[in-house]
C-alpha cells in the first residue's frame, strides 16, 4: 500500500469530490528546508531525486512469494537443476570480478596516460618559460575533458553523475532506484570517470568503480540491457529481486577491491556500509569475486611493468607499500595519534555539514536545466586548473638532498617526489610535487616515507586549504565522482603537518602520520571502521600499523557521531530515498502498529474469486502494490460451523495486471484446477515487472467475468499482531527485507475482520509517523542509539 507522496508545496483543489494536487517546483524552497518536503499523510510512496530528476520510488520484492506456482516450481526442480542454479551463481560472481577488474585496469591505464601526457606537455612549456602557453594548454585540456564527462552525464545518463554508492545502499535496503544499473549508465560512468579524473578534478574513481561493479552484476543477472536481454533458460533462476540483490552486493565489493586492490576490505565494505541483508553464502561469493579482481589487477600490473601500458607503469592503483619499514612507536606517541583521531572526527563532521549546504545550492542550480549543469561543472574545472597551475608559483624552490642519487631529484616529467617546475637545476618545488601530478601520484607523494624535510609547513597548509575547498565545490557537479580520494588527500595533509610539528618528539615517520590522517578523516566523514582498517592495512601491507590505525578510526568515528550522520546518510536524506535505518527511534516503542493502522486509509481487500471489473477499478483508483485476499463464508475445520472469514494471503499488483493482460478469466465463480494455472502461467511470468494497468485493455463483457486469485496469492505473508510496537515491527521489516507486512487483529472471533491493515516502508519512517503523532517526539528519551 504505497501511495504517491505529494510535495508540501503542492496546492489542492476539489474536483468531483476528490483532491487534485498541482505540483510546484520541488526546488523552489529555501535552503534550510528539505529538498523534498513531507506531507501529513502516513502511508506514502516518496518522490526522490535520482539523477537530478524527481522520480517515483517503489520498494523491491525481496520476500519469497510462496504461491502455488512457486511451490510447484521448487517441487519439480531436479538435482541437476539445483546444481545448475548453484553453479551459475558462482559463475556470475566470477564474471562480475573478471569484468570489474578488466574495466578498472582500462580506466587506470587511460587516466594515467591521458593525464600523464597532458602534464608532460605542460612541464615542457614551463621549462621553456612559456608560462601562459602552459596554463592555456593545461586549462584547455582540463576544460575539454570535463566537458566530455559532463555532456555524457547531463544528456545521456544523469544517474551516472556522483559516486552512486548512496543509491546502491538504498537499493540493497529495498528501494528500487530507477535507471541506476542500465547499460547506458555503465558506459557513461566508465567514460565519464576517465574524463573527470584525467581533468585533474578533486575526485576519485573509487566511488564510480563501486557503481560500475554493481551495474555489471545487474546486467549479467538479468541477461543484458532491458531491450536486448538474453532469453537463456538458465537465467530464469535470477529473474527476481532477491538474487539480483546478492549479485549487486558482489559487484559493490568487487568495485572497492578494484579501487584499492584490497579484496578483504572490499568484502567488509559491502558488509559494513552498503549491504542491509547478509548471509554466509553471500560472504563466500563476494570474497571469490574480489579474489578474481585481485588476480586480474596483478596480472595487468606485471604486464605494464615492462612498459607496454604507456605512462602507466606502477601507477594508477593507490599503493603505499611499507612492508619493509619498521614501524616504531612508544607510549608518548599515543597522544598525537589520539589527536589525529579527534581532528578527523571534528573535521569529518564539519566537512559533512558544509558539503550538505553546498549540495543544496547545487541542486537549486542543477534544477534550472542542462545548460546550468554544464556551466557549473565547467566553472569548477576552470577554477581547479587556475589553482593547480598557479599556486606552485607561491612556493619557494628548495635544494635537493645531496645524498639522493642524481636521477631522483629533481624530476621533470614522470612520477617522482621532486618536481623541478620553475626551479633551477638541483632545486625542486614541493607544492608542484603535490599539485601538478595525477591524483594517485599525489597520494603516493604525500604518503612517502623517509622524507622528513621534503615539504614545508606552508606548502602543506596551502595544499590542505586548497583540497578542502576543491573537495567541497567539486562533489555534486554533473560528472562521475568519488569521495574517497578527496578525503584521503585532505586527511593526509593535516596528518603530515602534525607529523612535521612532532618531528623530534616522535618515532613515527611523517608518511605514516599522513596515512593515519587520511584514515581518521575517512572515519570522521564516512563513519566506517572495520572495512577502512582492513583497506589501509592492505594498502600499507604492514600489520605493525594495526593498533594505532584501530585507535585512530575508533576515536574519529566516535567524535564524528556526536555531531551529524555519515556523509552517505546525508546524501540519502537529500535525495529523498526512503532508507530504513537499523536502529529504531526510542519513541517508536511507545506506539503500536495498530495505532498506525488507525490513521491510515482503510485497507483494500480482494476476494479469492474476484470479479474482473472490481480488480480493474481497484488498480486504476489506487496506487497500492499489495492487496490482502480474504475469503468469506469459510467453514473452519474446528470450532463453530458458522461461516468464518479467512485471510488467504497477499496478491501483488504486478500479478493482477498480468492476469488482466493474459485474460485469464472465468465465466462463472469457481476455483481453478492446478493444471489450468500452469497452462497459462509460469514462475518466470510472475517475476516480470513493468506492465501498467493503463496498457491493458478489458472489454465490457470481460468486466463481468471472474478471476481465481488463489493460485497467485502468497499464502505465507509476514504478519504481526496489532499490539506489537512499531520498533519491533521496523526491525523485523528491515531484517527480512519486506515490502508489505500485514497487521492482524489481537482478538480472533466471528465478525472480526482477519486483517487490520498493511505496513509499508513509508509507514515505518520516523518523519511520517511524527507527522501523524507529533507528541511522540516530545516524549523521546534521547537520540537514536547505535
Amino acid at each position: 500500500m504505497e501511495e504517491v507522496n505529494k510535495f508540501a508545496e503542492s496546492t489542492a483543489t476539489i474536483v468531483d469530490g476528490e483532491a487534485v494536487y498541482e505540483e510546484k517546483d520541488p526546488e523552489s524552497n529555501s535552503l534550510h528546508q528539505s529538498l523534498l518536503k513531507r506531507n501529513l499523510t502516513l502511508s506514502s510512496s516518496p518522490l526522490a531525486i535520482v539523477g537530478a530528476k524527481v522520480s517515483h520510488i517503489e520498494s523491491l520484492d525481496f520476500e519469497i512469494n510462496e504461491n502455488d506456482l512457486f511451490k510447484h516450481d521448487w517441487r519439480s526442480r531436479s538435482k541437476v537443476q539445483v546444481l545448475q542454479y548453484i553453479f551459475l551463481k558462482w559463475t556470475l560472481a566470477f564474471l562480475v570480478g573478471l569484468l570489474t577488474g578488466l574495466i578498472a585496469t582500462l580506466i587506470n591505464v587511460a587516466v594515467e596516460n591521458i593525464a600523464g601526457y597532458k602534464l608532460l606537455a605542460v612541464i615542457n612549456y614551463i621549462e621553456e618559460e612559456r608560462y601562459l602557453m602552459g596554463f592555456a594548454y593545461f586549462a584547455g585540456a582540463n576544460f575539454l575533458l570535463t566537458l566530455v564527462a559532463a555532456i555524457l552525464c547531463v544528456c545521456f545518463a544523469p544517474t551516472a553523475a556522483g559516486p552512486g554508492i548512496p543509491e546502491i545502499k538504498a537499493y540493497l535496503n529495498g528501494v528500487d532506484t530507477p535507471n541506476m544499473f542500465g547499460a547506458t549508465t555503465l558506459i557513461v560512468k566508465i567514460i565519464g570517470s576517465v574524463g573527470a579524473v584525467s581533468a585533474g578534478l578533486d575526485l576519485g574513481k573509487e566511488g564510480p568503480l563501486v557503481h560500475i561493479g554493481s551495474c555489471i552484476a545487474s546486467l549479467l543477472g538479468q541477461g543484458g540491457p532491458d531491450n536486448y536481454r538474453l532469453k537463456w533458460r538458465w537465467l530464469r533462476y535470477f529473474n527476481n529481486d532477491r538474487d539480483r540483490r546478492d549479485l549487486i552486493t558482489c559487484g559493490a565489493s568487487s568495485g572497492v577491491c578494484a579501487a584499492f586492490r584490497a579484496p578483504v576490505g572490499g568484502v567488509l565494505f559491502a558488509l559494513e556500509e552498503v549491504a542491509t541483508w547478509w548471509r554466509s553464502a553471500l560472504l563466500w561469493r563476494t570474497f571469490f569475486g574480489t579474489a578474481v579482481v585481485v588476480v586480474v589487477l596483478r596480472a595487468f600490473m606485471e604486464i605494464c611493468k615492462s612498459g607496454n601500458c604507456g605512462l602507466f607503469g606502477k601507477g594508477g592503483l593507490i599503493m603505499f607499500d611499507v612492508s619493509n619499514v619498521s614501524v616504531r612507536y612508544h607510549a608518548v606517541d599515543i597522544i598525537p595519534v589520539a589527536l589525529i583521531g579527534v581532528l578527523g572526527g571534528v573535521l569529518g563532521s564539519l566537512y559533512n555539514h558544509l558539503l550538505h549546504k553546498i549540495l543544496r545550492v547545487y541542486n537549486l542550480i542543477n534544477e534550472k536545466g542542462k545548460f546550468h549543469k554544464l556551466l557549473l561543472a565547467l566553472s569548477v574545472s576552470i577554477f581547479t586548473s587556475v589553482c593547480l597551475y598557479g599556486l606552485p608559483f607561491l612556493a619557494r624552490c628548495r635544494p635537493c638532498d645531496p645524498s639522493l642519487p642524481d636521477s631522483s631529484c629533481p624530476t621533470t616529467g614522470r612520477a617522482g617526489n621532486f618536481k623541478q617546475f620553475n626551479c633551477p637545476k638541483d632545486y625542486y618545488n614541493d607544492l608542484a610535487t603535490l599539485l601538478l601530478t595525477t591524483n594517485d601520484d599525489a597520494v603516493r607523494n604525500i604518503f612517502s616515507i623517509s622524507t622528513p624535510r621534503e615539504y614545508e609547513i606552508l606548502s602543506l597548509i596551502i595544499f590542505f586549504a586548497l583540497y578542502c575547498i576543491l573537495g567541497l565545490v567539486t562533489f555534486g557537479i554533473a560528472v562521475p565522482s568519488g569521495l574517497f580520494l578527496p578525503i584521503i588527500l585532505m586527511g593526509s595533509a593535516y596528518g603530515r603537518m602534525l607529523g612535521t610539528a612532532m618531528g623530534p618528539y616522535t618515532k613515527i615517520d611523517q608518511g605514516l602520520y599522513a596515512v593515519l590522517g587520511a584514515a581518521s578523516l575517512m572515519a570522521g566523514s564516512m563513519r566506517m571502521t572495520v572495512s577502512l582498517c582492513v583497506i589501509f592495512l592492505e594498502l600499507t601491507n604492514n600489520l605493525l600499523l594495526l593498533p594505532i590505525t584501530m585507535l585512530v578510526l575508533l576515536i574519529a568515528k566516535t567524535v564524528g557521531d556526536c555531531f551529524n550522520p555519515s556523509i552517505y546518510e546525508i546524501i540519502l536524506e537529500l535525495k529523498g530515498l526512503p532508507f530504513l535505518d537499523a536502529h529504531p527511534e526510542p519513541w517508536m516503542r511507545n506506539i503500536t502498529v495498530g495505532e498506525l493502522a488507525d490513521v491510515k486509509p482503510a485497507v483494500v481487500t480482494l476476494s479469492g474469486i474476484e470479479k474482473v471489473g472490481r480488480i480493474v477499478e481497484i488498480l486504476k483508483n489506487t496506487t497500492h502494490n499489495g492487496f490482502p485476499v480474504v475469503d468469506e463464508g469459510v467453514v473452519p475445520p474446528m470450532g463453530s460451523r458458522i461461516g468464518a472469514t479467512e485471510l488467504h494471503g497477499l496478491v501483488l499488483r504486478a500479478h493482477l495486471v498480468l492476469v488482466l493482460k493474459k485474460k485469464w478469466f472465468l465465466q462463472e465463480r469457481r476455483r481453478t484446477e492446478e493444471w489450468e494455472v500452469r497452462e497459462k502461467f509460469t514462475s518466470i511470468d510472475l517475476a516480470e515487472r513493468g506492465v501498467k494497468i493503463e496498457e491493458v485493455m478489458v472489454t465490457e463483457d470481460e468486466m463481468e467475468m471472474y478471476v481465481d486469485l488463489h493460485p497467485l496469492t502468497n499464502t505465507t505473508p509476514y504478519t504481526v499482531v496489532e499490539s506489537i510496537s512499531v520498533a519491533k515491527a521496523m526491525v523485523l521489516f528491515r531484517q527480512v527485507g519486506l515490502r508489505h507486512m500485514l497487521i492482524l487483529p489481537k482478538y480472533q472471533a466471528a465478525g472480526v475482520f482477519p486483517v487490520v491493515g498493511i505496513l509499508t516502508r513509508q509507514d515505518l519512517r520516523a518523519h511520517n509517523i511524527l507527522s501523524a503523532f507529533p507528541h511522540l517526539e516530545k516524549s523521546s528519551g534521547g537520540k537514536k542509539g547505535h
